[in-house]
């Protein structure tokens, strides 16, 4: 199918061999490479289509944006031209990080912009919570390691996404990664830029307090994700895991399966509703995410088969069993006794049953450890 783009057109669906909408007389491929075949979503300032480019051989999928505020008043849609200039711009540069969308065209045709930007093949993450039900800590813990990286990228190049949640981010079915996509909201930090106070955008759910006074900072987009790891464990809108009446966050009451304190500490210092009290970087989280944490601190996140009941990120294995000095000491202690020690078996009662140097042995083996222990401590403070 070939999806006329003109607006008014009353019958914007034709076959997908024609160049011109038999209805309205448009054109039906931009630059003459780039047909749409559906709409894929709306908002203030556009429309979303899903496309394929015909001047490729293998017709590879991708998406067109066109600019078409539905807003009135000049100075609105002055604003929405803004917007949308800058997202081509910021996604010039951004794009070129393999969990950025790449910008592949930017363009005027029959007064109209267009953007045409990469295809990212995947569920978001609010249809991941629909499918699969809520995020576990595991899947958590992941997805922080997964996305602060592609944040830093962000704010090393001086860009704040300001409108970070679950709908913008997708799980690309290829392998498993976190894209970060819409950068219609975006706004650049550098110079008297960051001091200005600018237009409160973003989703009302995800925004932090100062953002929507027009001062969003770095650390506005550590908040709103912040706020969407809340949704994802929850499955609540922020808005509904917050206590207005003693200005505190309560979404651990809406927890079906308890998380760690490690966790819920991370989560509540992004969640800050005053900036200076929050994470100020992107580093910060990720050096508190990765010390002490219950969960492997290089998250690897195995290839899986695209089948609908799968969890949305496979989860990392937490293992229960003792630690590998338990088992070495647990073995010398065998030797030692001339015996093997049974798992989960029931110790003797009768006193006399146990060699005489039992005691002796345990405090022994009880001073190596906290030897070794101490020694292990002292190289990681």
């Amino acid at each position: 199918m070939s999806y006329c783009l003109n607006p008014r057109c009353p019958k914007p669906e034709n076959p997908a061999d024609v160049k011109f909408c038999p209805t309205c007389g448009s054109k039906l491929l931009l630059k003459e490479r780039y047909r749409a075949i559906r709409p894929i979503g709306q908002g203030g300032f556009g429309r979303t289509f899903l496309a394929i480019d015909e001047d490729k051989p293998s017709k590879p999928r991708c998406v067109i944006k066109q600019f078409y505020p539905q807003a009135q008043g000049t100075n609105t849609v002055k604003k929405a031209v803004e917007l949308f200039n800058q997202e081509a711009v910021q996604l010039d540069e951004l794009g070129k990080h393999p969990q950025i969308p790449e910008l592949l065209a930017y363009f005027t045709q029959d007064d109209r912009q267009y953007l045409v930007q990469e295809f990212i093949n995947g569920l978001n993450l609010a249809q991941e919570l629909a499918q699969h039900g809520n995020f576990s800590e595991t899947q958590i813990y992941q997805l922080l390691n997964d996305l602060l990286l592609v944040l830093k990228f962000c704010h090393a190049r001086q860009v704040i996404h300001r409108d970070i949640k679950p709908e913008n981010i997708i799980l690309r079915e290829s392998d498993h990664k976190l894209v970060l996509v819409d950068f219609g909201a975006a706004k650049s930090a550098s110079g008297a830029a960051l001091n200005q106070t600018g237009t409160s955008i973003g989703s009302p759910e995800y925004v932090a307090p100062e953002q929507i006074r027009g001062r969003a900072t770095f650390a506005s987009d550590i908040y709103s994700l912040g706020a969407t790891c809340i949704n994802l464990l929850t499955g609540r809108s922020p808005f509904d895991s917050y206590d207005t009446n003693h200005d505190t966050w309560v979404w651990q009451q809406y927890l079906t399966t308890p998380v760690s304190n490690h966790l819920t500490r991370i989560l509540n210092q992004m969640l800050e509703s005053i900036p200076v009290r929050r994470y100020q970087t992107v580093d910060e989280v990720l050096h508190d995410l990765n010390t002490q944490s219950p969960v492997a601190h290089k998250v690897q996140i195995p290839a899986k088969p695209h089948v609908q009941s799968s969890p949305t990120l496979p989860p990392t294995v937490v293992s229960n069993t003792p630690s590998e000095i338990d088992l070495e000491l647990e073995e010398l202690k065998t030797q030692f006794m001339g015996g093997k020690p049974q798992p989960n078996q029931a110790q003797p009662t009768n006193p006399t049953s146990q060699p005489a140097s039992n005691s002796e042995i345990d405090q022994e083996l009880e001073e190596l450890r906290a030897k070794y222990l101490g020694n292990n401590n002292s190289q990681n403070p």
